[in-house]
């Protein structure tokens, strides 16, 4: 039995920036928050964790106006309030970073910050005065920005310190992060979190949202555990580990060690030759790329965002071309492929942003598991679909990856992030590929999922699957890769064996610089 000690009613005595009492929000049958108590005190960064399902969106939802609690009561700044829509929160200092962004991407950093708010000066927009206004939030808060930078051409992480402004220049107070490291490089990360603890130094109020253990660990003042819709316990994090996390969390053991293997001895799948492509800019985003994947062999790509990871599993999967070299798909050549092409030749594809690439977020879990196969038996026949088939198959799915859904007609938008993906490694990993291109895998999924996805990918090895697996965390490649080869500016910086992996020489290689071999052992 898990100890409720540090539960809200022992911290009243303090000054409560947010006060949820028995909030219940049920969806049909299904029950997102069961009677959920959670205090948040002034000047501390919350940490709300769980699984993917767990109820820590609908949750914050709720206390942003998004959703409307079928019981209980909200509490802001020691008012009780009654939150109807996202205006009344922002009128209360509350702001939200949602896990999927939205900004324009045609639009200059200043003009999404205040869009809905513009600066005017006799009857126009007043460019200058947003710029200068932007420019003084970024430097007083670390969120180096550029304000006249187009958004389109900018990466996750600056996007993400974008919404983060557009939170502040409204006034907030207290701040909600959904998953905000989901999309960041550990060098990002780090950078947040020095702007996190700047808030609390101003007396803000930081509620943090996140599937990553360490980072709770080390950001952290106190940390709400959520397990099925319900509160398992409010405790300060200096008095937890991580393993105490993970068993309230999950509600038993989790492993990350390195899962055993047999050595490699297939052929040759995937081969990848002196390839160079450019990016969405026109200069050159590969370089002189070289390697292979052989059948039953994982190699890892690191590296940090931005150094060309996207651009290879866009050109191995048909949406970009490559302007010189090669790459070879059991012998065929990609460049002369289209995307459904390259499918029906063995290529199985989880897309490193799910929601533009992933899946449909409008349409049902049963439809997004079709995609890439709606024109085969016994799912279609002479143009025809056979819905009964379908959502057979999606229901076998959603049990066998543990998909927390109603069932295969629940429309993909209405699940967490977490279970978003579940959908996308459900359709790729069942698919009957040879070659599986996989891109953050774990990205916004649960410590429980991330172990069974983990489970997964070593059962596709075992099978014969030549698997390219591209991550930036580094733990996730060193428990999973045969090899790890190490992007930088486009180009392969090196190779490391996967077991025993040095991450102070990847981590040389991910910032440019050609480590040096180690010494052998002495015999």
């Amino acid at each position: 039995m898990v100890s409720n000690a540090g539960s809200p009613t022992l911290h009243m005595k303090a000054e409560m920036a947010v006060a949820l009492t028995g909030i219940t929000k049920r969806f049909g049958a299904f029950v997102a928050n069961d009677g959920i108590d959670l205090a948040v005190r002034r000047g501390e960064i919350h940490a709300i964790i769980g699984e993917n399902g767990a109820g820590k969106t609908t949750l914050m939802n709720i206390l942003f106006g998004l959703l409307q609690p079928d019981e209980g009561s909200i509490r802001l700044n020691g008012e009780e309030t009654v939150v109807t829509d996202p205006a009344v929160a922002i009128k209360a200092g509350l702001g939200m970073v949602h896990q999927h962004f939205k900004l324009v991407p045609s639009l200059s950093v200043a003009d999404n910050v205040f869009l809905g708010m513009e600066i005017c000066r006799h009857g126009l927009i007043d460019h200058a005065a947003q710029i200068a206004r932007t420019r003084e939030l970024s430097k007083r808060f670390g969120l180096q920005v550029d304000p006249t930078e187009r958004v389109g051409l900018l990466s996750v992480g600056i996007e993400q310190r974008i919404e983060i402004l557009k939170v502040l220049v409204r006034g907030a107070r207290t701040i909600i992060l959904d998953e905000p490291t989901a999309v960041l490089t550990p060098q990002e990360s780090r950078e947040l979190f020095q702007t996190l603890r700047s808030f609390v130094a101003e007396g803000m109020t930081v509620i943090f949202i996140s599937h990553h253990l360490e980072e709770v660990m080390e950001v952290s003042d106190t940390v709400t555990v959520l397990r099925n819709g319900k509160r398992v316990a409010t405790r300060p994090t200096a008095e937890l580990s991580k393993d105490e996390l993970v068993r309230m969390m999950v509600g038993r053991e989790v492993s990350f060690d390195r899962r055993p293997r047999a050595p490699s001895q297939g052929d040759v799948v995937l081969e990848v030759k002196d390839l160079w492509a450019r990016d969405d800019r026109r200069l050159p985003a590969l370089r002189n790329v070289s390697f292979t994947v052989r059948s039953g062999e994982v190699v890892g790509i690191a590296g940090v965002a931005g150094n060309g990871q996207t651009e290879l599993a866009e050109v191995l999967s048909g949406l970009r071309p490559a302007s010189h070299g090669a790459a070879r798909l059991k012998g065929r050549d990609l460049a002369t492929l289209f995307p459904r092409d390259i499918r029906e030749a063995g290529l199985a594809h989880v897309p490193g942003d799910r929601m533009v690439r992933g899946v449909d977020r409008n349409a049902s879990i049963a439809a997004n598991m079709l995609m890439g196969r709606q024109h085969r038996a016994p799912w279609s026949s002479s143009g025809v679909l056979n819905w009964t088939a379908i959502s057979q198959n999606a229901s076998r799915l959603i049990k066998d990856f543990d998909i927390r859904a109603q069932g295969p007609g629940d429309a993909v938008k209405r699940l967490s992030g977490g279970n978003i993906q579940k959908v996308v490694l459900a359709r790729e990993f069942t698919n009957g590929a040879d070659f599986l291109l996989i891109d953050q895998p774990t990205r916004g999924v649960d410590i429980g999922a991330q172990e069974a996805i983990h489970d997964e990918i070593m059962r596709q090895r075992a099978a014969g699957r030549a698997i390219l697996l591209i991550s930036v965390q580094l733990d996730e490649l060193a428990a999973l890769a045969d090899r790890i080869l190490v992007m930088f500016n486009g180009r392969i910086m090196g190779e490391v064996a996967g077991d025993g992996a040095d991450e102070d020489r990847i981590g040389m290689m991910m910032a440019g610089v050609a480590a040096p071999e180690r010494a052998a052992e002495p015999a």
